[in-house]
This record gives C-alpha cells, sequence and structure tokens, in this order.
C-alpha cells in the first residue's frame, strides 16, 4: 500500500523568536553582523575582558577552518586580530551544551592549525582568546565569568603559559568581580535595556541592521536552508525507521515458519549475525 503523499511533506516553521523582526543581539547572525563594526568590536572586547586594545587590524566574519578533507572543519563566528596580533574567537551560545568546553579545546587547536599554516613557527603562535557569551550558567556557579588557563596542578601558581585563554561569560550572572561595563554589555545581551552610551550604541547598531534588507534576505536564506534540512532529516530517519521495523518484523515470519537464519538473512538482505541479533533479542512489533 502506497504512502500518503503528505507524510513526506516538508513544512517549513521559524518560530516566533527566530522571525527577523524579532531577532535580538543575542542571535548570533545579528550578533556578527554588529561586531562588523570595529568601533564596537574593539569596545565590546576592550569592556569585557579588561583589556586595552590599540586597533582591530583583521576581520573576518564566520571564518571557516578545515585544515584537512578528512578532518572535521569547525565555522567560527567572529575571528579577528588586535595590533599586537592576538587571535580573538568570540560565540554567542544560547543552548546549554555539555560539550562547550571541548569545544573551545578544539577552537583554540584549529587557531594554531591556522596560524602554523601560513608559516608561523612554534615560538611564532600568537596569544589567542577563545570567547563564549552564554546566555546560560555554562558551569552552575552564578558567576558572570570564567577563566579557564593551563595551570599546574601540583603548583597552582605555576602557569603553563602556552598563550591561550578560554574564556565563558554568563549573561545572567550575579557572583565574581566584574566591571561595570562588562555587567552592563552581558545584561543587554541578556535581554535588558541598553543602561550607558556603549550598550545605546549596541542597541543602535541592531535597529541599523534589521534595517538592511539584504541581510534579511541572507538571514532568512539560512534559516530556511537549515529548517529544510531538519526536517528532511526527520523524513529520512522515519523512512529508515519504518524499513527498520518492516526488516524485523520478516525475520520473526520467517523464524515462526522455522526457516534457517541464512535463509532469512538473504532474504532479508541482513547478515546472519543481524538476524541472530534480532532473534536473541526479540526485536519484533
Amino acid at each position: 500500500m502506497a504512502e500518503p503523499e503528505n507524510d513526506y511533506k516538508i513544512n517549513i516553521t521559524i518560530p516566533e523568536d527566530e522571525l527577523w523582526e524579532n531577532l535580538k543581539i543575542s542571535n548570533d547572525f545579528i550578533f556578527a553582523k554588529v561586531i562588523r563594526n570595529p568601533e564596537l568590536c574593539k569596545g565590546l572586547l576592550e569592556k569585557l575582558l579588561d583589556i586595552t586594545i590599540d586597533h582591530i587590524e583583521y576581520m573576518e566574519e564566520q571564518k571557516t577552518i578545515d585544515i584537512a578533507r578528512d578532518s572535521k572543519s569547525v565555522r567560527l563566528d567572529v575571528y579577528l586580530k588586535d595590533g599586537r596580533g592576538t587571535v580573538y574567537n568570540v560565540e554567542i551560545q544560547t543552548t546549554s551544551n555539555k560539550n562547550l568546553p571541548r569545544r573551545t579545546r578544539y577552537y583554540a587547536g584549529m587557531i594554531d592549525l591556522n596560524e602554523i599554516e601560513k608559516g608561523a613557527d612554534y615560538s611564532g603562535l600568537p596569544q589567542s582568546f577563545v570567547i563564549f557569551i552564554c546566555t546560560f550558567d555554562a558551569f552552575g556557579k552564578d558567576r558572570w565569568k570564567y577563566t579557564f588557563q593551563n595551570v599546574c596542578m601540583e603548583d597552582r601558581t605555576l602557569l603553563l603559559n602556552d598563550g591561550t585563554v578560554k574564556v565563558f561569560f554568563n549573561t545572567a550572572g550575579t557572583k565574581g568581580r566584574i566591571n561595570k561595563d562588562a555587567k552592563n554589555i552581558l545584561k543587554f545581551i541578556e535581554g535588558s535595556a541598553a543602561a550607558d552610551s556603549f550598550t545605546g550604541k549596541l542597541e543602535q547598531e541592531v535597529i541599523k541592521i534589521k534595517e538592511n534588507r539584504e541581510w534579511q534576505v541572507e538571514y532568512m536564506t539560512l534559516v530556511m536552508r537549515e529548517r529544510e534540512k531538519y526536517n528532511e532529516g526527520r523524513i529520512k530517519g522515519r523512512q529508515e525507521g519504518m524499513q527498520e521495523g518492516m526488516q524485523k518484523g520478516m525475520v520473526y515470519a520467517y523464524y515462526e515458519m522455522d526457516m534457517d537464519t541464512r535463509e532469512i538473512a538473504r532474504k532479508t538482505h541482513l547478515t546472519e549475525a543481524e538476524v541472530l541479533d534480532i532473534i536473541k533479542r526479540k526485536e519484533w512489533i
């Protein structure tokens, strides 16, 4: 019996908070566009990290680092350098994921490989910061900021000084020392109103970005592609699940007919080991 055609129709539904008119700076697309402004990028890094940056000399939005054909590539939302050659990767994270710490490790490693590919010796590897601005508490300690550097476990005063720093910000933090400017930025990203001149500039930049029709089309195209891939994946999974269920049902039927497992395998296009496993675990409906 043929499957109803509607079972495999792809319906694209965009959640309210992902509609263009409802986007805020916490959306990674909007955030990446905001940071295209060198003045805002410089100010944000200086205030969040409490450092002074001479100037931003290199910026690349959504840089893809693909070292080898058979390796996992990585797309960095904001990849830039300052006047001293320090590399910054800045990401907005809105979904809690236990793999975030390992992701920062992978990003830092890929940044190093990218720099080495440009002819740098190990001694020439730049200082690098991988910065995740999270709209949740990644470590459950209610801190505004979590900074990680490699430290000797036997002597906590001894740092490895390998030039890599990973920083996690928590927009809903309540504990820890952090400057007022950084706190205002995090609260603004969390959804609060602009509280000073700098967050006011961020707010105006978001408004300006959302008035750009070209970027609106770019964003909606990306969202539609992602939704299509998601729905196609669901349909494929459902089809594969149905096929698997049919195979198990056939195994059961043939087994009840006292058919030899080798013959069952031939008829169901499974290996004999798979047939035996299904029979052993009684994985049929």
